[in-house]
């Protein structure tokens, strides 16, 4: 026997339609990239998200059709998000941040029939738009003031005029909530990028656990800056909580320094906060410097990386709860936050903090275990480690266009993590079964550096690590052998990265040995340079 409810699919257009229905009036306030702050409301953003759905239907975009961006956290980007999931299409956020080759990858794969970016990005995609085979229409995100003159873009099209050509009498289409919403390339140790695939009923319900008390804890009464990049995993749902709840959102586009974020916090009232720690330091060196405070900031999501325990205390000395945040583009983001249960309130100070530097707890829609090599599941002692596996309405079960094949084990989604599960289910992180090295909230492939150093003609062998570094967490160092009869000093290695990759993502420094540990199987031994290397101090550190 069914209940008697009404069968409303969950559609990512219900949150705009509600905030605009009853948040009609809360702002949404932007830094532009033209340098001016724009300000608006809900209600506006809804009626210019309905014109801009207008404006790709005539640009031929139809359902299921992949629109990319590369853009910064601003409410053109905001349009974006709602305009091309709400008609049913699937807005595809790239990553301006990785090498052009790997953006030429991802854009192709994922088929963009259209490009909406911004300003800062013109050069970079005047120079891959002859590689991009699938894209037909390139919108730059700005008015017809700030259009360039001349452009090698064929066709360029302006945002502002696209949106002045419709009117906002656009009905929002049903169709089912589990049709393909967002596209998220990640990258691992491995291969191409892979796409992960969110659709509505996955953002619809990560939004819902995403403001819950004991996660976000999001409401009509906050004020929410998101720092986290629209492009990398929807600033981790934040856009769609923050519609869900009424909250006023401040975007501020690419003006993240230290100056400029604690500016917009203190003038626009922002009492939450998220973004990776590397940001922060940022924010907290510019404040020591010119002995500033909060006036309004309350609470502050860290996540990418892990917080460092003299960052909680900074935070903590200004009147700001640090929430330590882990999860994954494969969970849409968030799988879990660290904050305090009731039975911890009246522990001392010291132990209180020592439980809110663990990654924290799963809200409701994820559960987790960990399990060991063979896949027995472990107890959750604090004690044992194993690796992390998950599952959940917003987690992944493929990628897209099956690549990889399927990942889950048991039904179960293996992150790639090591950690411990204490009785209370709070989780630790303690190691990456894979090699991958996170340098400022951001993966950077071990494997594709090791590649590079063995392709030098006077490399015998390398292997890249990740070592601590004060600021971007880990930074890589390429430890290689030098063949016989050859030359070679670290300038020289480190100059041969140069085109191949990212400048970011070029290694700190060059180790040369004469020989590296190798597993029985006659794999490098990552673990064992690890601990040699454990006590490493990089040059610029």
């Amino acid at each position: 026997m069914h209940g008697l409810m009404m069968d409303m699919p969950l559609l990512i257009s219900g949150l705009i339609r509600h905030a605009d229905r009853h948040h009609g009036d809360t702002e949404i306030v932007s830094k532009r990239v033209e340098g001016d702050l724009h300000r608006y409301t809900y209600r506006e953003a809804h009626a210019r998200a309905r014109k801009l759905a207008k404006a790709l239907g005539r640009l031929g975009v139809k359902m299921h059709d992949r629109a990319g961006t590369l853009a910064w956290n601003g409410y053109r980007h905001f349009e974006v998000y709602y305009a091309v999931a709400g008609t049913g299409s699937v807005i595809h956020t790239i990553n301006p941040r990785l090498f052009p080759e790997q953006i030429v990858y991802i854009a192709n794969h994922a088929e963009d029939r259209v490009l909406f970016f911004d300003l800062t990005f013109l050069p970079l995609v005047e120079k891959l738009a002859p590689m991009l085979t699938t894209v037909k229409h390139y919108v730059l995100m700005t008015d017809r003031a700030h259009m360039p003159g001349k452009t090698g873009i064929a066709g360029l099209k302006c945002y502002e005029e696209l949106l002045a050509a419709e009117d906002d009498g656009y009905e929002w289409p049903e169709f089912d909530e589990r049709t393909a919403a967002c596209l998220c390339y990640t990258s691992g140790t491995t291969g191409n990028p892979k796409g992960v695939l969110y659709h509505h009923r996955s953002t619809i319900l990560h939004a819902y656990g995403g403001a819950l008390p004991d996660v976000l804890n999001l409401s009509s009464r906050d004020v929410v800056l998101p720092v986290v990049p629209m492009f990398h995993v929807n600033a981790w749902g934040l856009p769609y909580s923050c519609a869900a709840m009424g909250t006023k959102l401040v975007f501020p586009g690419q003006h993240l320094d230290g100056r400029s974020l604690h500016e917009l916090f203190e003038t626009e009232r922002v009492s939450m906060s998220a973004g990776v720690p590397t940001v922060w330091l940022g924010l907290l060196n510019h404040m020591k410097e010119h002995k500033l405070g909060f006036s309004t900031l309350k609470a502050v999501v860290i996540g990418g990386s892990a917080c460092p325990p003299a960052m909680m205390r900074a935070f903590d000395e200004l009147g700001v709860q640090v929430l330590h945040a882990w999860g994954m583009t494969e969970m849409s983001p968030l799988g879990s936050v660290a904050t305090l249960k009731e039975k911890h309130l009246r522990l001392p100070k010291a132990q209180q903090t020592a439980i809110l530097m663990k990654q924290g707890r799963a809200p409701y829609g994820v559960d987790w275990r960990i399990v060991d090599e063979n896949g027995k599941e472990l107890p959750h002692d604090g004690k044992a480690f194993g690796d992390l596996q998950v599952r959940g309405p917003w987690i992944t079960s493929g990628y897209f266009k099956d690549e990889g094949g399927n990942p889950l084990k048991d039904g179960w989604f293996p992150t790639g993590d090591v950690c411990t599960i204490d009785a209370d289910g709070y989780i630790q992180i303690t190691d990456r079964s894979k090699d991958v090295i996170k340098s400022g909230g951001e993966w950077i492939s071990s494997i594709d550096l090791e590649n590079i150093a063995v392709a030098h003609p006077a490399v015998q062998e390398a292997a890249v690590i990740g070592i601590k570094h004060p600021k971007w967490d880990e930074r890589p160092i390429v430890v290689a052998i030098v063949k016989k009869g050859q030359s070679l000093t670290k300038e020289e290695l480190l100059k041969f990265y140069e085109g191949k990759i990212a400048k970011w993502w070029t290694p700190d420094d060059v180790v040369f040995v004469d020989d590296l540990p190798h597993t029985a199987t006659g794999k490098l031994s990552k673990l064992t340079l690890r601990e040699k290397f454990k006590d490493y101090r990089l040059p610029a550190a």
